[in-house]
This record gives C-alpha cells, sequence and structure tokens, in this order.
C-alpha cells in the first residue's frame, strides 16, 4: 500500500512503525474470510482491510478520528485471525493498537460511553475492585430488566450483569506473592502471573498450575508487587494507563529475574500472554524500561508451552473424557500456540475433538462482550453452536475470558487445560465436572 506520511509525522516513533505496517499490506482480501465481524455483517469497513484503510486515511491525514472509524475500529475484536491469514505478514495488531490510542487521544466520546469505559479500566483491573463490583451485580441481577432499558449503555450494563458468576468464588489461599515449592529437590523456577479479574473468576486456574508444576518439580513464585499486565486497558487504547500496570509487573518480575533468577514466566490466561510477550515492542522506545521489557517478554510462556517442555509425567488416573479444544484467538493467533495443549491432552488420555470454525473468534475479546454485547452474543452462539456439533463431554481452553464467555451460552461443563493436566497426572478432578462419569486410577505398574 502507498503511503504519504511527511518526515514530520515519520519522525513519531508509533507513526513510522505503523507507516511501514500500511505498507506492507497488498489489499489482497484474504483477511475478510476470517474476519469474524465481517462474516456477521458483510460490510467491507468491518474487515481488516477495510479498518486500515479508515486507519490509513486517519493518520496519513493527521486528523481526529471520526465517528465512522471509531464504530468500525470499536468493532474489532483484535482476534488477529487477520494475521494468521494474511501472506503478507502484515502486523495488523500493532496498527490497531495504535489506531486506538490515537482515538483515545484525539477522538470525544459520548458523556456515557466515556463513563462506562473509565469504569471497566478503574475496575477490571484490580482485584479487590473487581470483587465488591461483582458483589454489586448480585444486587443488581434482579433489575436487570430496568437497566437494560437506560439508554446508550443499558445493553452494556445488562451484559455486565449477565456475565457475572451467579455465586463469587472464595479467595483462594494462593492468591498472594509467595514461593510455592516442589516435595522434593526442584529442577527449575518459574514466575506464575497471577493476574486480575482471573483471579477473582476462577483462581482455580492458578492453583491447578501450581499443583501440576510442583508435581513436575518445578518451584513457582508468585512475585511481590506484580498486578495486571495492563493488557485489558491497553486494547481500549488507554496507553498510559496499561504502560503503568505492565512497568509496575515488569519491575516485580526483574527483581525475581535478578535475585533468585527464573527459568520462565508463565501465564495461564492467554489474553495476558500475547500483551506480555509483546512488551518487548511497547516499551521498544522507553530508555528505562526497554531493556527490561525485552527480557521479560524474551522468557515468558504460555504454562502448555512450558509444559511441553518440560515433559509430561505419564497420567495416573483414566480419563478418556471427551474434550472439545477451544483455542483461543489470543493463544492460536497472537502467540501462534495450536498444537501444545492438544498433544498434551492426549498424552493425559483425554479424546480431543477439534471445534468447527475454531478459527473464529467466541466474541469474549478483553471487554469487548460488554462494550459489543450484540455482536459478541452472536459470535458467542455460533461458537457454542459448533461445539456442540462435536458432542464433547467438556469443553478445554486456556483463557479466563474465553471460559467465561462460552460458558455463558452452554451447559457443557468449561474448564482451563491445565486444570485436567493437573487431574490426570494426580491432582483434584476439576469441579466444574460434577456430575460426569467417574474414572477409575490407572493401575500402578510393578516394579
Amino acid at each position: 500500500m502507498q503511503t504519504n506520511f511527511a518526515p514530520a509525522q515519520l519522525a513519531d516513533p508509533a507513526m513510522a512503525a505503523s507507516e511501514k505496517i500500511l505498507r506492507t499490506c497488498v489489499h489482497c482480501g484474504f483477511c475478510t474470510a476470517t474476519c469474524p465481524t465481517y462474516l456477521l455483517l458483510g460490510d467491507e469497513l468491518d474487515s481488516p482491510r477495510g479498518r486500515i484503510y479508515l486507519i490509513k486515511d486517519m493518520l496519513e491525514g493527521g486528523k481526529p478520528a471520526t465517528p465512522e472509524v471509531v464504530k468500525h475500529v470499536d468493532r474489532c475484536l483484535s482476534c488477529l485471525s487477520c494475521m494468521t491469514t494474511c501472506p503478507s505478514g502484515v502486523h495488523y495488531m500493532h496498527l490497531v493498537d495504535h489506531a486506538r490510542s490515537y482515538i483515545e487521544e484525539t477522538y470525544a466520546r459520548p458523556a456515557a460511553d466515556r463513563w462506562l469505559r473509565a469504569l471497566l479500566a478503574r475496575v477490571l483491573p484490580y482485584p479487590n475492585r473487581f470483587r465488591l463490583a461483582l458483589l454489586a451485580a448480585t444486587v443488581g441481577r434482579p433489575f436487570r430488566g430496568l437497566v437494560a432499558g437506560l439508554p446508550r449503555v443499558g445493553s452494556r450494563l445488562a451484559a455486565m450483569l449477565d456475565l457475572a458468576p451467579g455465586t463469587l468464588p472464595n479467595r483462594s489461599a494462593i492468591d498472594r506473592p509467595g514461593r510455592f515449592p516442589p516435595a522434593g529437590a526442584a529442577r527449575g523456577r518459574v514466575a506464575l502471573l497471577r493476574g486480575c479479574a482471573q483471579s477473582v473468576l476462577r483462581p482455580d486456574f492458578n492453583e491447578a498450575a501450581i499443583r501440576l508444576l510442583n508435581r513436575h518439580g518445578i518451584e513457582v513464585v508468585q512475585a511481590k508487587g506484580e498486578g495486571c499486565c495492563g493488557a485489558l486497558t491497553h486494547h481500549m487504547g488507554r496507553e498510559e494507563s496499561s504502560h503503568a500496570l505492565a512497568k509496575r509487573t515488569i519491575d516485580a518480575w526483574i527483581a525475581e529475574m535478578d535475585g533468585t533468577g527464573l527459568d520462565a514466566i508463565l501465564v495461564t490466561a492467554s489474553g495476558c500472554g500475547t500483551t506480555i510477550k509483546d512488551y518487548g515492542f511497547m516499551f521498544r522506545d522507553d530508555p528505562a524500561y526497554a531493556e527490561k521489557a525485552r527480557r521479560v517478554s524474551a522468557i515468558a510462556k504460555d504454562v502448555t508451552e512450558y509444559v511441553t517442555q518440560i515433559g509430561l509425567m505419564e497420567p495416573v488416573v483414566e480419563t478418556d473424557l471427551v474434550v472439545a479444544y477451544h483455542s483461543a484467538c489470543s493463544m492460536q493467533h497472537g502467540q501462534g500456540i495450536r498444537t501444545e495443549p492438544k498433544a498434551l491432552l492426549k498424552r493425559a488420555g483425554f479424546t480431543v475433538k477439534d471445534v468447527p470454525e475454531g478459527h473464529i473468534c467466541c466474541g469474549s475479546a478483553g471487554t469487548y462482550n460488554i462494550l459489543q454485547p450484540e455482536l459478541a452474543a452472536a459470535l458467542r452462539a455460533r461458537k457454542v453452536a459448533n461445539i456442540e456439533r462435536v458432542r464433547p463431554d467438556l469443553i478445554a481452553t486456556g483463557n479466563i475470558g474465553c471460559a467465561t464467555q462460552i460458558g455463558k451460552g452452554t451447559e457443557i461443563p468449561i474448564v482451563h487445560t491445565v486444570e485436567l493436566l493437573d487431574w490426570a497426572t494426580g491432582g483434584p478432578r476439576p469441579a466444574a465436572l460434577d456430575g460426569l462419569p467417574d474414572r477409575a486410577p490407572l493401575p500402578v505398574a510393578a516394579e
């Protein structure tokens, strides 16, 4: 794509990076075939190619974002399926992230929209605030009908109530900074991201990860001072907020790396993993954080990547259930992790089924299922229908957002991949599987 940016514009590193991305695009349109919003709406401007034209015009002209640009960029899930499909290697993620921060700087959203976005940015990344908000949701749920009728924000507030769990999990004993050593000698040491929303909604995910890693001789630390990775506000265009959160977490991990040392930084929420692996790019021009961010990104791994690396032990429980593996967009498109989780589940004894249209987003996408509830609901219905077609006993995924989104649309139990690996190698049966047939322990081989 030909561009006409002025030299003064290209002096801005963010603009120079976007100009390079724009020049990579050859208008081929392959991305339209795998874009969820284009499949739903059939509007060229709701495809990656269409959004690229809008972003190019906005950035190149150096003009404030218009309502049309904002509408179509806001509808983008950042699922990154287009990046997997693109034959030219267009780095759409960095381009749309820049567009969102530019919109945040130059566009005055309606007051109700500004209020809702500020609420999400000030609540979701902070576990204590989020827990209080979920408690408030239990009070507000009986008034959902009235809430849904509020002008401008009603449908989105109703979506928030719908997504809130019926009962809030108790605080986890491991939801704290600390060291979790294996029973015997350690053969590795890793940091595990505690995160924000996941630590409140599904603390059992990290509990299973710690048990699994300890069983494999890995010491796990949850670093003092670590918090939200910044992904949620980063994808809302709130660069100052997201960078501040990320810096705090980078500092916490660097302290561990420069202290006792770390073999890896592990993540059980793939949406967070995609952002953490991109820290090197995010802070490339920050003299104080460029090197620290690069170091963190270099050792960041999804938990299934790491377990694949160290080797999963033989299963000790018969787990011959049929699992529909839902690969989160941030896992398969954002990080390029496609085979490892399925291979681990098969080694653990599960029958793994691929989901038809597995490359299409479920509609979660961070805060998307709140900010774009109608589109998110349509994508969830499409995803659930495809999952149910393979008639699984349960669903496995590696992202809290997907687990929450899909779980609201089906009665099939949904668990984290690491919960199943933990169970198969000697951990407790995931609570979500109550009601499924019991499986007997495998016989112990005679010595």
